[in-house]
């Protein structure tokens, strides 16, 4: 018998991801632990962990606040400009490959000021790097001030104040850490004098806490847009208010999970959302502790639910569209991405 060449199987090629907006991002949150512990011997600080798998052993969470404890512990190992320069610029070299073109990152001044950071330092190390993010990575940023709702409102109005008064390139503010107990309302007068100074506003709701925190972001802090609010689908009639309004929803299905606000990414409402008509978006939140990126929420949303290239493509609109971009970008994007599905 002749002997017969053998059929060569090329690699699969990689999908490319879809260009798209992440518009819930904690900088903070995107620290992996070989950062960490390189952050930490440059700084001369002693972790309390032996190693690399010894800290992963801890990324189990049981709820929102077991994250924040070992969140705000890592926290540690930022002293400099320099260190909050490179985590930002991390997170960037990552996205990249995940498709983000646009991104919305949120800083959080008061957990650096409360241990003994300059307010400078962290600021002018992300902005420092956001300020060529375009250039390097491809990828429009925007700043946005988060404020810790377990805290007073008192302490936010200070930040905020000394924010402004530095001129700190910051395009919007934000609500976050832990929910339940600290409803949007506690915040009315930090987000009146938000919208004097002319930002653009945004707040963690509906998480954890109920329905009802999203009505009060909306209708007490005048918010533009909400965070999380997967809890909207307790609520019919507030279901239907955010589908007339084209309230943006910034989900963070990977983070949900992980946080136990859903016990299985199966049980993630996120297709209920889009089959109500809801303006829903998909982000990562805080990657290095939630066990993915953008690209890795999409393609686990697709394994399990098996998303449509029109579900995917729905989800990348939206992020455009409920970006705080300009005008110009979200057209120079939405062509990107309209361009991309001619072409596939």
């Amino acid at each position: 018998m002749p002997e017969t060449e053998t059929d060569t199987v090329e690699p699969a090629v990689p999908e490319k991801p879809l260009p798209v907006a992440e518009l819930h991002l904690h900088i903070e949150g995107t620290l992996q632990p070989e950062l960490i512990f390189a952050l930490a011997e440059r700084n001369g600080i002693a972790l309390p962990y032996s190693g690399l798998d010894e800290l992963r052993a801890k990324y189990e969470f049981t709820d929102l606040q077991s994250f924040l404890n070992l969140y705000y512990a890592n926290m540690a190992v930022l002293r400099t400009e320099q260190d909050f320069a490179d985590m930002t610029r991390a997170y960037l070299e990552r996205a990249a490959a995940a498709g983000v073109r646009h991104a919305e990152i949120m800083l959080d001044p008061q957990a650096h000021l409360s241990r003994g950071i300059p307010l400078e330092a962290c600021v002018k190390g992300v902005a420092s790097v956001l300020a060529t993010s375009e250039e390097e990575f491809g990828i429009s940023t925007i700043l946005i001030a988060a404020f810790l709702r377990d805290l007073p409102e008192d302490s936010a109005l200070e930040v905020l104040g000394l924010l402004l008064a530095m001129n700190a390139p910051i395009d919007a503010i934000g609500l976050d850490s832990a929910e339940v107990g600290n409803p949007p309302s506690k915040f009315e007068r930090l987000y009146a004098k938000a919208r004097e100074a002319g930002l653009r506003l945004t707040a963690h709701a509906g998480e954890e806490g109920p329905a009802s925190y999203i009505t009060e972001a909306l209708d007490i802090l005048g918010v533009e847009r909400i965070d999380h609010g997967i809890r909207c689908m307790d609520d019919p009639d507030l279901v239907e208010r955010l589908v007339d309004a084209r309230i943006p929803l910034t989900v963070c299905p990977l983070s949900n999970v992980r946080l136990r606000a859903v016990d299985t990414l199966a049980d993630h409402p996120l297709p209920a959302m889009l089959a109500a008509g809801l303006n829903v978006s998909v982000s990562s939140d805080d990657p290095a502790y939630f066990g993915g990126y953008v690209d890795d929420n999409f393609a686990q949303l697709t394994s399990v639910f098996e998303l449509s290239d029109f579900d995917k493509a729905r989800l990348a609109a939206n992020s455009i569209h409920s970006s705080f971009a300009s005008e110009e970008r979200k057209a120079e994007l939405l062509a990107e991405l309209n361009g991309r599905e001619v072409a596939d």
